[in-house]
């Protein structure tokens, strides 16, 4: 199998929306490298990155799935580093 090392960022506006996140993100947990969340409260939202090493369907899987959540958005950056597994 062959996978990407990626980072998915990820701004949530509805907070509504968190526990729906966690879910997914748990979801993906064996493909997520580290997480980094910084709540802007200024702004009300909230500043997430996921680092993931995983195949490329899994990472689109998964910023598809964070960016259907109403009030949240996700952006995929891919590095290019590629192994096989």
């Amino acid at each position: 199998m062959e996978t990407r090392v990626a980072v998915i960022g990820i701004i949530v506006e509805n907070t509504d929306t968190v526990e729906t996140l966690n879910g997914i993100l748990h979801e993906y947990g064996r493909y997520i490298v580290g997480r980094m969340g910084i709540p802007y409260r200024r702004r009300g939202i909230h500043i997430i990155s996921i680092a993931v090493d995983a195949p490329q369907d899994a990472i689109s899987a998964l910023a598809g799935k964070v960016g259907r959540l109403p009030g949240v958005s996700a952006k995929i950056a891919y590095s290019g580093v590629v192994s096989r597994e």
